[in-house]
Protein backbone atom coordinates (compact mmCIF):
# COMPACT_ATOMS: atom_id res chain seq x y z
CA UNK A 1 0.00 0.00 0.00
CA UNK A 2 2.90 2.37 0.66
CA UNK A 3 4.27 1.79 -2.80
CA UNK A 4 0.91 2.64 -4.39
CA UNK A 5 0.38 5.87 -2.41
CA UNK A 6 -2.13 8.62 -3.27
CA UNK A 7 -5.13 6.45 -4.12
CA UNK A 8 -8.30 8.60 -3.94
CA UNK A 9 -10.54 5.66 -2.97
CA UNK A 10 -8.41 4.94 0.08
CA UNK A 11 -7.86 8.56 1.12
CA UNK A 12 -8.43 7.84 4.79
CA UNK A 13 -6.24 4.73 4.83
CA UNK A 14 -2.89 5.72 3.33
CA UNK A 15 -1.64 7.89 6.17
CA UNK A 16 1.77 6.51 7.14
CA UNK A 17 3.88 7.50 10.11
CA UNK A 18 7.13 5.91 8.89
CA UNK A 19 7.68 8.12 5.86
CA UNK A 20 11.44 8.18 6.49
CA UNK A 21 11.70 4.42 5.96
CA UNK A 22 9.62 4.64 2.80
CA UNK A 23 11.83 7.34 1.27
CA UNK A 24 14.97 5.27 1.90
CA UNK A 25 13.40 2.20 0.32
CA UNK A 26 12.23 4.14 -2.73
CA UNK A 27 15.69 5.68 -3.21
CA UNK A 28 17.26 2.22 -3.24
CA UNK A 29 14.72 0.93 -5.75
CA UNK A 30 15.30 3.95 -8.03
CA UNK A 31 18.74 2.61 -8.96
CA UNK A 32 17.23 -0.69 -10.18
CA UNK A 33 15.91 -1.05 -13.70
CA UNK A 34 12.15 -1.48 -13.70
CA UNK A 35 10.77 -4.03 -16.16
CA UNK A 36 7.71 -3.50 -18.36
CA UNK A 37 5.91 -6.27 -16.49
CA UNK A 38 6.50 -4.42 -13.21
CA UNK A 39 5.06 -1.20 -14.64
CA UNK A 40 1.92 -2.98 -15.88
CA UNK A 41 1.54 -4.91 -12.62
CA UNK A 42 1.78 -1.71 -10.58
CA UNK A 43 -0.87 -0.01 -12.75
CA UNK A 44 -3.16 -3.02 -12.30
CA UNK A 45 -2.60 -3.06 -8.54
CA UNK A 46 -3.31 0.69 -8.28
CA UNK A 47 -6.62 0.19 -10.07
CA UNK A 48 -7.50 -2.89 -8.00
CA UNK A 49 -6.70 -1.37 -4.63
CA UNK A 50 -8.35 1.97 -5.40
CA UNK A 51 -11.70 0.36 -6.22
CA UNK A 52 -11.30 -2.46 -3.67
CA UNK A 53 -11.68 -5.30 -6.17
CA UNK A 54 -10.45 -8.86 -6.10
CA UNK A 55 -8.37 -10.21 -8.97
CA UNK A 56 -11.34 -12.20 -10.27
CA UNK A 57 -13.65 -9.17 -10.23
CA UNK A 58 -11.16 -7.01 -12.14
CA UNK A 59 -10.61 -9.76 -14.71
CA UNK A 60 -14.38 -9.98 -15.20
CA UNK A 61 -14.57 -6.20 -15.81
CA UNK A 62 -11.71 -6.41 -18.33
CA UNK A 63 -13.52 -9.17 -20.23
CA UNK A 64 -16.75 -7.13 -20.31
CA UNK A 65 -14.80 -4.06 -21.51
CA UNK A 66 -13.21 -6.08 -24.32
CA UNK A 67 -16.60 -7.18 -25.65
CA UNK A 68 -18.00 -3.64 -25.58
CA UNK A 69 -17.52 -1.20 -28.45
CA UNK A 70 -15.01 1.57 -27.90
CA UNK A 71 -11.63 1.86 -26.26
CA UNK A 72 -11.18 -1.03 -23.82
CA UNK A 73 -9.36 1.11 -21.27
CA UNK A 74 -11.99 3.84 -21.22
CA UNK A 75 -14.86 1.34 -21.07
CA UNK A 76 -13.10 -0.38 -18.15
CA UNK A 77 -12.87 2.90 -16.24
CA UNK A 78 -16.53 3.66 -17.04
CA UNK A 79 -17.60 0.31 -15.65
CA UNK A 80 -15.63 0.86 -12.45
CA UNK A 81 -16.79 4.47 -12.03
CA UNK A 82 -20.46 3.52 -12.41
CA UNK A 83 -20.37 1.02 -9.50
CA UNK A 84 -22.72 1.99 -6.68
CA UNK A 85 -20.04 2.03 -3.98
CA UNK A 86 -17.84 4.34 -6.06
CA UNK A 87 -20.71 6.72 -6.82
CA UNK A 88 -21.53 7.00 -3.10
CA UNK A 89 -17.87 7.82 -2.45
CA UNK A 90 -17.77 10.37 -5.29
CA UNK A 91 -20.91 12.08 -3.97
CA UNK A 92 -19.14 12.65 -0.65
CA UNK A 93 -21.49 10.55 1.49
CA UNK A 94 -18.50 8.64 2.94
CA UNK A 95 -14.77 9.22 3.13
CA UNK A 96 -13.52 6.01 1.45
CA UNK A 97 -14.76 3.36 -0.98
CA UNK A 98 -14.59 0.56 1.66
CA UNK A 99 -16.85 2.70 3.88
CA UNK A 100 -19.26 3.10 0.95
CA UNK A 101 -19.24 -0.66 0.42
CA UNK A 102 -20.15 -1.19 4.07
CA UNK A 103 -22.95 1.38 3.83
CA UNK A 104 -24.43 -0.49 0.86
CA UNK A 105 -24.01 -3.93 2.45
CA UNK A 106 -25.85 -2.78 5.58
CA UNK A 107 -28.83 -1.70 3.46
CA UNK A 108 -28.60 2.04 4.14
CA UNK A 109 -28.80 3.09 0.44
CA UNK A 110 -31.83 3.49 -1.81
CA UNK A 111 -31.59 3.57 -5.60
CA UNK A 112 -34.75 4.90 -7.24
CA UNK A 113 -36.52 4.44 -3.87
CA UNK A 114 -35.58 0.74 -3.60
CA UNK A 115 -33.06 -0.81 -1.21
CA UNK A 116 -29.91 -2.04 -2.95
CA UNK A 117 -27.34 -4.05 -0.99
CA UNK A 118 -24.93 -4.96 -3.81
CA UNK A 119 -21.88 -2.64 -3.97
CA UNK A 120 -21.05 -3.62 -7.55
CA UNK A 121 -24.52 -2.67 -8.77
CA UNK A 122 -24.05 -0.74 -12.04
CA UNK A 123 -25.75 2.63 -12.15
CA UNK A 124 -27.38 4.09 -15.24
CA UNK A 125 -28.04 7.72 -16.14
CA UNK A 126 -31.09 9.29 -14.40
CA UNK A 127 -30.75 7.02 -11.33
CA UNK A 128 -31.38 8.73 -7.99
CA UNK A 129 -29.36 7.59 -4.97
CA UNK A 130 -30.54 8.48 -1.45
CA UNK A 131 -29.97 7.38 2.13
CA UNK A 132 -32.73 5.49 3.88
CA UNK A 133 -34.85 7.62 6.17
CA UNK A 134 -33.62 6.04 9.41
CA UNK A 135 -31.48 7.55 12.17
CA UNK A 136 -28.90 4.73 11.90
CA UNK A 137 -28.53 5.34 8.16
CA UNK A 138 -27.75 9.02 8.67
CA UNK A 139 -25.29 8.18 11.44
CA UNK A 140 -23.54 5.68 9.16
CA UNK A 141 -23.06 8.30 6.45
CA UNK A 142 -20.94 11.35 7.19
CA UNK A 143 -23.78 13.83 7.25
CA UNK A 144 -21.82 17.06 7.86
CA UNK A 145 -19.57 16.67 4.86
CA UNK A 146 -22.11 16.38 2.04
CA UNK A 147 -20.85 18.56 -0.79
CA UNK A 148 -17.53 19.14 0.97
CA UNK A 149 -15.38 18.06 -1.96
CA UNK A 150 -15.49 18.41 -5.74
CA UNK A 151 -18.12 16.18 -7.32
CA UNK A 152 -17.40 14.84 -10.85
CA UNK A 153 -19.45 16.28 -13.70
CA UNK A 154 -21.38 13.04 -14.32
CA UNK A 155 -22.95 13.29 -10.83
CA UNK A 156 -25.12 15.89 -9.11
CA UNK A 157 -25.78 16.20 -5.37
CA UNK A 158 -28.94 18.01 -4.29
CA UNK A 159 -31.39 18.13 -1.40
CA UNK A 160 -34.89 16.69 -1.65
CA UNK A 161 -37.91 18.59 -0.30
CA UNK A 162 -37.60 16.52 2.90
CA UNK A 163 -34.08 17.88 3.40
CA UNK A 164 -32.25 14.61 2.76
CA UNK A 165 -29.37 14.53 0.27
CA UNK A 166 -29.88 12.81 -3.07
CA UNK A 167 -27.36 12.00 -5.77
CA UNK A 168 -28.30 11.96 -9.45
CA UNK A 169 -26.34 10.21 -12.18
CA UNK A 170 -26.40 12.66 -15.13
CA UNK A 171 -24.56 10.60 -17.74
CA UNK A 172 -21.90 7.93 -18.08
CA UNK A 173 -18.52 8.76 -16.56
CA UNK A 174 -15.75 9.93 -18.89
CA UNK A 175 -11.96 9.78 -18.53
CA UNK A 176 -11.67 13.43 -17.44
CA UNK A 177 -13.88 12.84 -14.40
CA UNK A 178 -11.70 10.00 -13.07
CA UNK A 179 -9.40 11.34 -10.35
CA UNK A 180 -6.89 8.50 -10.58
CA UNK A 181 -3.36 9.06 -11.87
CA UNK A 182 -3.20 5.92 -13.98
CA UNK A 183 -2.69 4.79 -17.57
CA UNK A 184 -5.59 2.36 -18.10
CA UNK A 185 -3.96 0.91 -21.23
CA UNK A 186 -1.24 -0.63 -19.05
CA UNK A 187 -3.95 -2.57 -17.20
CA UNK A 188 -5.45 -3.78 -20.48
CA UNK A 189 -1.98 -4.84 -21.67
CA UNK A 190 -1.39 -6.71 -18.40
CA UNK A 191 -4.56 -8.73 -18.94
CA UNK A 192 -4.00 -9.26 -22.69
CA UNK A 193 -2.63 -12.76 -22.05
CA UNK A 194 -5.19 -13.76 -19.41
CA UNK A 195 -8.47 -12.58 -20.91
Amino acid sequence: MRRLNNLPGLAGKNKTSNLGEFKVASDQSASKKISQFCIRLEAKQRLRFNYGLTERQLLKYVRIARKTRGSTGQVLLQLLEMRLDNIIFQLGMVSTIPAARQLVNHRHILVNRRIVDIPSYRRKPTDIITIRNRPTSYNAAKRDSFGGHKIPDHLTLSLLETGEPAGLVNHMANRESVDLNLNELLVVEYYSRKA
